[in-house]
């Protein structure tokens, strides 16, 4: 694989845990020029919330063309990786902290045909991918303590996206760094200097009376050097 960061095309994910559930086709609708859609999967035991499963990614997956980027906030992910890639995934992005084998769960995800992408809450440190970062495509540096939107950017997570955006130089590996919490327009900037590729945004996007405007900024403020 290529090694270093491609910072010159940052995707935008908007995350469609902050939509309106009532009108979740108008909503996808109104992002339809993102790049990705995040899914955020909670189960109320690894995170204090609980949000959807498989079957509402199922139901969404014929009516949205956007790449759908899983990420599973459970425990034990590896449980249900089969009915995750069933429901139209892309890519399955698990914890760290909640893999009782982490190298094994990633090879599960690969072994069933889609991405696989591993995520690191703030006070775990990039060393916990290290060996493992050859079996994903994406890292995952949450800038937020997982499990409920809208809460504020953690800005000393920065150093952890400089990490992760070294350590694909260092193993000569291309990965997509990503960043999912608190990130807007304000902060979009910042986050692709500090190396990341990818950025989730819920409640900056689709709390705005115009997301495809949000989602437009935010990749011009990518852009600013």
């Amino acid at each position: 694989m290529n090694a270093g960061i491609d910072i010159t095309n940052v995707k935008i994910a908007p995350s469609l845990l902050a939509a309106d559930f009532t009108r979740l086709a108008d909503s996808l609708d109104s992002v339809r020029s993102a790049d990705w859609l995040h899914l955020d999967v909670m189960d109320g035991c690894f995170v204090p919330n609980i949000s959807f499963g498989p079957g509402i990614i199922k139901a969404l997956r014929p009516i949205c063309d956007l790449f759908f980027d899983v990420h599973l906030m459970i425990v034990d992910p590896e449980r249900y990786i089969a009915d995750f890639v069933d429901a139209g995934a892309d890519r399955i992005t698990v914890h760290a902290e909640a893999c009782r084998h982490l190298h094994s769960t990633l090879q599960k995800i690969n072994e069933a045909g889609v991405k696989a992408g591993v995520a690191l809450n703030p006070a775990t440190g990039i060393e916990a991918v290290k060996h493992v970062a050859h079996l994903v495509d994406l890292i995952l540096v949450m800038t937020v303590n997982p499990g409920f939107g809208g809460q504020r950017f953690l800005q000393e997570t920065l150093v952890k996206v400089e990490e992760a955006a070294r350590l694909a130089s260092d193993m000569n590996l291309k990965l997509e760094i990503e960043v999912d919490g608190g990130v807007g327009p304000d902060n979009a900037g910042l986050c692709a200097r500090a190396g990341a590729t990818a950025l989730v945004a819920g409640t900056a996007v689709f709390q705005s009376p115009d997301p495809a405007g949000v989602i437009r900024l935010m990749r011009e403020r990518t852009r600013e050097r």
